[in-house]
């Protein structure tokens, strides 16, 4: 039967079980293969239908997808050639023409004497020599190799079915000489995984804006920025004309303004149905259609409930794009929706 091995954070893995089986109930046979990778094992399902469903439905503690084609156990897993061998033998025949993308991490204790890169670089020297064009992303194409402590897992899919176009779903963000905050790189992880595409012009509203780093993301794409935070805001910021400070709680400034937006983002760390409340409040102010990323705290407890709890209630005024923890993403989901 079709096996789709998924990537979700090391905590959540029980979420991530609970949300498939909440899906597909019994026909679902879900293994823990390591510390935060898994199998989902449906009859007649390809990868297609299963990341499909966890998009629309959506499962929110899936980051990664790629559909089975080989487990290299653990002896044979030690030697890098043998692993080579192995993947060449069991890429489909019916491969998109263009380049192929390997993408390779590790999930928990690596039992070889080899990492992430020396599985890249020799998955790359291997297919290049049968012809290959090998990338790291933005290929038709994705074949993934993800050590665990029982070997080497294989896969192949291509970047919409994967979820992610990063290996296991893992983003890598570095800082640049403008950050302002590491909290950007979730704003920056949403826009780049979900293909989130901002307004070029507009007025945004960032909620819980201090210091400011949501704030500088969306004025790099072109919007002015009103953020608001009784916190102070980064002086490079301030000294920018598109940027208002309002040194102010979200309902203070939705009461007391009147401007109406094209995007509301919160990154605000307050109980998530207090974060529902004011996203409901912010969508009298935002224009049709206008565009709200939300994260949503979460705390110990039946996560997947809070979670399902919080889009009924935002499904009230918007309509649901995303909810997924994403990988920079600590104990949050990242939801994006769209004003009904």
């Amino acid at each position: 039967m079709p096996t789709s091995i998924f990537s979700t954070s090391e905590e959540y893995l029980p979420a991530a079980r609970r949300e498939l089986t909440d899906v597909w109930g019994k026909r679902a046979a879900v293994e823990r293969l390591g510390p935060d990778v898994g199998a989902l094992t449906l009859p007649d399902a390809t990868l297609r239908d299963v990341s499909e469903l966890c998009r629309t439905r959506p499962v929110s503690f899936v980051k990664h997808l790629t559909a089975e084609i080989a487990r290299v156990p653990v002896d044979e897993a030690r030697d890098l050639d043998a692993v080579t061998r192995r993947a060449l033998a069991a890429l489909p025949e019916d491969l998109p023409s263009g380049p192929l993308a390997v993408q390779a991490w590790v999930s928990g204790q690596n039992p070889a004497e080899y990492g992430s890169a020396q599985l890249f670089r020799g998955l790359a020297d291997a297919l290049e020599k049968q012809g290959f064009e090998v990338v790291r992303s933005g290929a038709p194409a994705v074949l993934s190799a993800c050590i665990t402590r029982s070997g080497v897992l294989l896969g192949i899919g291509n970047p919409t079915d994967s979820l992610s176009d990063w290996p296991g779903g893992r983003v890598r963000l570095s800082r640049g000489p403008d950050t302002i905050s590491r909290a950007e790189f979730k704003l920056e992880e949403a826009i780049k995984v979900f293909g989130l595409g901002l307004p070029r012009s507009g007025v945004a509203a960032d909620l819980g804006a201090s210091p400011g780093g949501w704030t500088r993301i969306l004025r790099t794409h072109g919007l002015k920025v009103w953020a608001v935070d009784p916190g102070d805001i980064d002086p490079r910021l301030l000294a920018d004309p598109g940027v208002h400070h309002a040194r102010t709680t979200a309902g203070n400034f939705f009461a007391s303004n009147q401007t109406r937006f094209d995007v509301v983002v919160n990154d605000m760390k307050m109980d998530p149905r207090l974060t529902c409340d004011t996203m409901l409040t912010a969508a009298q102010r935002l224009r049709p259609g206008g565009t709200a990323v939300v994260t949503l705290k979460l705390a110990h407890g039946n996560v997947v409930e809070v979670v399902h709890k919080c889009l009924a209630r935002l499904r009230k005024k918007y309509e649901i794009l995303h909810a997924r923890q994403l990988h920079h993403n600590r104990h949050e989901v990242t939801v994006v929706a769209r004003l009904r």
